[in-house]
């Protein structure tokens, strides 16, 4: 049985991409910081998975949520465009989220109880790359799916 994706009688979509909107970049930005500041990624400890869950939760919330209102709307090319490009950031998203959960659980785990290796320097170098990488990517996909939305919700409105 589908969810029906309302609140109060309102689509849920608009709440949910807003939470998606805020808990995506404070990911990809925390990856960022976790990934090249040791300091920080000390001072968040624990901050750093939920972060990374919360975000990675948001996405197919918002997602699923979407899929049921484009059911509710006129289609057009510019709902179909931000339909297309909001599944892209699933992969994304997911690969970051997991990427954040393995750098907080390798700091937080393993290097502590490793001797200082060759695997622990390749680590502490490909580590903040990818995180990077994949950071700025889920953004990039962020800020197209949001400009793809507003287009389809507001162009001719306002």
């Amino acid at each position: 049985m589908p969810i029906d994706w309302q609140i109060a009688g309102l689509p849920a979509h608009p709440l949910l991409v807003h939470l998606t909107v805020v808990a995506v970049p404070t990911a990809a930005l925390t990856a960022i910081v976790v990934g090249f500041w040791p300091a920080a990624r000390r001072w968040l400890s624990y901050g750093t998975p939920i972060i990374a869950l919360v975000a990675g939760i948001s996405v197919p919330l918002a997602t699923s949520s979407g899929e049921w209102l484009e059911g509710q709307v006129h289609s057009t090319p510019l709902v179909q465009r931000h339909v297309e490009e909001a599944h892209n950031l699933l992969p994304w998203m997911g690969l970051l989220m997991l990427a954040m959960l393995a750098w907080w659980a390798w700091h937080r785990f393993v290097v502590a109880r490793v001797a200082r290796g060759a695997l622990v320097r390749t680590v502490a170098i490909a580590g903040p790359i990818v995180l990077t990488v994949l950071a700025v990517g889920t953004l990039v996909w962020v800020v197209l799916i949001g400009h793809a939305g507003a287009a389809a919700a507001w162009q001719g409105r306002a």
